[in-house]
């Protein structure tokens, strides 16, 4: 492996400590000037813990008013990290004018909170589908699996590039890794969780760093702190397609230590052939909890083996339409991609004093992957590709909250350092078991400073503003063995780079009334170039001659500028959240179809508006709903004035729960719709669209005593769609689509106990 010189690490370290000393010695100058207790304003302190797994606090509850837990859920102190509420806006705040908790969330950003009871009450089977039900959010869905492995999560229109623009975090710590493989959400078990946070746009890049360009999903896990001494739950359940699962969780509590488990497996035969899924995914922690200190250690850790069906070919030239002649039938019937995860999580948080609080975690993340690429029937024995990656990256992010008042003003401080070094090795051979042709060793260390400071400026007005800067060291290397069995190009050119790139924002919200607010940003982001991107950086053949040409590995660092404004409306039966966003981005990285390589695209552009709104009947009955629209273009360039593939303008769904008879019996349903969006590999915008459709879900479910139960039926309708399709680049009108399942059913038992 390749280390960088330790003058770049010292450069960087110095970098960085600059953001974090000020906060130090400012907490210090408040110790020696804060009055007397009794003399604060009563702005709220956020428990030590909280700081742990977020750094942008949820905003506050939208619910009009608290709904029954969902059957198998208790209602117990098990919160979690934090209080776990849906949230489109702020709550009453401290001040008591019921406009908004000062400094809910990053001021000024539009946010949503998914909670565990959220979840329970969904009648979808995937965390994917789950985050799909939130306006603005799309889908990617290619392997069509029945708990959405694989499938992309896309907030503000990104297409096929979707995962390397949403930053996605589990208790507050990154969970993107530096390949395209991306996160696979299906490895968090949905009983674990107890809250979703997701701030949209490019506000969060200052508190999290990288990716965080369309948005950032943050998931925070149950820790079983304050609940009973001991709860255990298990479920079962069978479904469409030979699909069984399986989950269990426990939780201990004794005095300031308490510990749980969630555990949880699926198999499945897959809605096509080639299309089997066996997983299994586990979350455990340990915490000890007093008033002054709190620590906690997490273990996770994965296990899944998918089938690569591959696309159903449409090409009306020859009169070939897999789509309707054999839909669940496979391309790819030998394709595979197996993976394994591990991470071990570690940290505490000291009060130093009053408002002030030190917390300091850190980290070790494992990621192996094996995949087998056979190519289309007939031609498997010439288009054969084995990926062996393994990928390691450990980090440090210790950081200082201090709460106290400034000129008079409620002032909360977040400053802190992030450090990530990851390491990635990937041997790419013909077939197992033979020398493989290339051996990539990419290292990327990233460390950046950072601070977000929130002042209330009025009890009706919160102000804030905050920067980063992130050094990011590169070194990578691929050594090529033209002896291996069909090598056939050339070894990549070495690279050894070293960058430093810079986070900004600034955001206001206004309590105009007790019922109505409203917020506005402006916010800078960034995301550097992964390795798989970086692999493949430059033609790998002359498109004249194709003879081989070395690639390079360089790309230039993806950059966003972005502005958004709305407002909110909180009544006791009613919430709303609407705004409007436009983003510039330069040097968006993408791939070109025509000579098989990623490069940086002429500056591109998002623009939009994303509304979500809820409505509590009764006490039993409650609407919700919400609306997106999703402009992605070229701004520039040969395909100026074109539509970004793979996203569609108009998002929108419809949600209902009704409690029919005291939690025995309960029933909920959602719609999602979408209209057509054009094929990926299609930027030109010559080609036919992937079409528009829309998906019904039920879900009767109810509780006995300590026995729950639940049946859902997903597509209710029977639409049969797609949502990832790719166009030819040498022939009109033939394209590959990825079907997904028409009408399934789930059926679930558990207990508690």
């Amino acid at each position: 492996m390749f280390s960088f010189p330790f003058h770049r690490r010292h450069r960087a370290l110095l970098l960085a400590s600059t953001m974090i000393a000020p906060a130090i010695l400012f907490s210090a100058a408040r110790a020696q000037q804060a009055p007397a207790p009794d003399q604060l304003p009563a702005i709220e302190v956020t428990k030590p813990r909280d700081q742990n797994v977020t750094r942008a606090r949820p905003a506050a509850d939208e619910a009009p008013a608290p709904r029954r837990p969902a059957p198998g859920t208790s209602q117990g102190n098990d919160t979690g990290s934090g209080s776990g509420t849906t949230a489109t806006g702020a709550a009453t705040g401290t001040d008591g004018t019921g406009g908004g908790r000062q400094f809910a969330g990053i001021v000024g950003s539009s946010s949503a909170v998914i909670t565990a009871d959220d979840i329970a009450h969904s009648p979808v089977q995937s965390l994917p589908e789950i985050l799909a039900q939130v306006p603005g959010v799309q889908l990617q869905t290619p392997y069509g699996g029945p708990n959405g492995a694989k499938t992309s999560v896309d907030l503000r229109g990104f297409g096929a590039f979707a995962t390397d623009n949403t930053l996605f975090l589990l208790n507050g710590r990154r969970l993107n890794d530096v390949d395209k493989a991306g996160f696979d959400l299906t490895t968090i078990p949905l009983d674990s969780i107890e809250r979703i946070e997701i701030t949209r746009g490019n506000s969060g890049a200052v508190l999290y760093g990288d990716n965080a360009v369309g948005g950032v999903v943050n998931i925070i896990t149950k820790t079983g702190v304050g609940g009973p001494p001991t709860t255990m739950r298990a479920e079962a359940g069978f479904g469409s397609f030979n699909t069984r699962m399986a989950a269990v969780s426990a939780a201990l509590n004794s005095g300031p230590w308490s510990t749980s488990f969630y555990g949880n497996g699926i198999k499945s035969d897959g809605y096509r052939v080639n299309n089997a899924l066996d997983q299994r995914n586990a979350v455990g922690n340990i915490n000890y909890t007093t008033p002054d200190l709190t620590a906690f250690l997490t273990v996770t850790g994965s296990d899944q083996k998918l089938g690569l069906p591959g696309g159903r070919l449409v090409d009306p030239s020859i009169g070939v339409n897999e789509l309707l002649t054999d839909r669940r039938g496979a391309a790819t019937p030998f394709d595979y991609a197996n993976q394994q995860t591990a991470s071990v999580t570690a940290g505490f948080t000291r009060s130093l004093m009053n408002g002030v609080d030190l917390i300091v975690d850190g980290g070790w993340r494992q990621r192996e992957t094996q995949s087998g690429f056979f190519g289309r029937v007939p031609t498997i024995s010439f288009a054969s590709t084995y990926n062996d990656a393994a990928l390691q990256t450990w980090s440090l992010t210790p950081r200082l909250s201090v709460k106290n008042v400034m000129l008079g003003m409620p002032s909360t401080i977040l400053t802190g350092i992030d450090y990530y070094d990851s390491t990635f090795r990937e041997a790419r051979g013909a077939y197992q078991g033979v020398d493989p042709f290339h051996i990539y060793n990419i290292e990327q260390r990233s460390v950046a400073g950072y601070w977000q400071h929130a002042l209330g400026l009025l009890p009706t007005t919160d102000f804030s503003y905050g920067a980063r800067v992130q050094n990011t060291s590169i070194s990578a290397r691929d050594r090529y063995d033209p002896n291996a069995p069909f090598a056939f190009d050339a070894q990549a050119a070495p690279l050894d780079s070293n960058e430093t790139q810079y986070a900004l924002h600034v955001g206001v919200e206004h309590r105009l009334t007790d019922t109505f607010s409203v917020f506005g940003r402006a916010a800078r982001a960034f995301r550097t170039p992964d390795v798989d991107e970086r692999v493949a950086s430059g033609p790998s053949f002359d498109p004249l001659t194709f003879a081989p040409i070395p690639q390079t590995f360089q790309l230039k660092t993806q950059t966003s500028q972005d502005v958004e404004g709305g407002f909110r409306v909180r009544t006791n039966r009613f919430q709303v959240q609407t705004s409007v966003y436009l983003m510039d981005l330069d040097n968006e990285i993408h791939f070109n179809p025509v000579l098989f390589y990623n490069t940086n695209l002429d500056p591109t552009r998002r623009y939009g508006s994303e509304t979500s709104a809820s409505l509590r009947v009764s006490d039993s009955v409650t609407l919700r709903g919400g609306m997106a629209i999703t402009r992605a273009v070229f701004r520039e360039g040969v395909w100026a004035g074109n539509d970004v593939p793979l996203v569609s303008r108009y998002t929108g769904n419809l949600g209902v729960t009704w409690n029919i008879w005291q939690n025995y019996l309960v029933f909920d349903a959602t719609v999602r719709a979408w209209s057509s969006r054009i094929m990926d590999n299609d930027q030109a915008n010559t080609q036919s669209r992937i079409p528009g459709n829309a998906t019904a879900d039920i879900k009767l479910s109810g509780q006995v005593d300590r026995f729950f139960w639940s049946l859902s039926v997903n597509n209710l309708f029977n639409a049969l769609y797609y949502d990832y399709a790719i166009a030819s680049t040498f022939t009109d009108g033939r394209f590959s689509a990825y079907p997904l399942p028409g009408r399934t059913y789930m059926v679930k038992a558990g207990a508690t106990f």
